[in-house]
């Protein structure tokens, strides 16, 4: 059985990642955990993945959470990637690649906010930052 903190992060990582390699998933994956470790955030993976659902559509840190569309996931293969994707994070025995980041956007788009952080790299399909400060 699938626990709601592993489902949340295998979710994330399906959504937002499915069509890159496992590296990039992995950098996701590490992504929404930098987020729990920050004061920033919500202090757990569902409530991060999550955040912003209450402003609206389309108001979500993750936008495939409050897009309209279906969340079930319909590709098995990639969902069986993601799970296990999210479980090698959940229990650490993956590094975080991207130094800590907080944020991060695909490769094809410029979001205001980039040039004000520092990047840590890019892996797959998205470009990995962490905040001016650091954190």
């Amino acid at each position: 059985m699938m626990t709601s903190v592993l489902m949340c992060l295998a979710m994330n990582v399906y959504h937002e990642a499915r069509s890159d390699h496992t590296i990039g998933q992995y950098a996701v994956a590490h992504v929404v955990m930098n987020r729990v470790m920050s004061d920033r955030y919500p202090n757990s993976v569902c409530d991060v993945v999550k955040q912003g659902y209450e402003k609206g559509k389309h108001k979500c840190q993750f936008s495939w959470y409050c897009d309209g569309k279906s969340d079930t996931p319909t590709e098995p293969r990639a969902w069986a990637l993601a799970t296990l994707v999210a479980y090698d994070v959940l229990n650490g025995t993956v590094p975080d690649i991207t130094s800590g980041a907080t944020h991060y956007h695909a490769t094809y788009v410029k979001p205001y906010w980039a040039k004000h952080f520092k990047e840590t790299g890019k892996y797959g399909s998205h470009v990995f930052y962490t905040a001016p400060d650091g954190k």
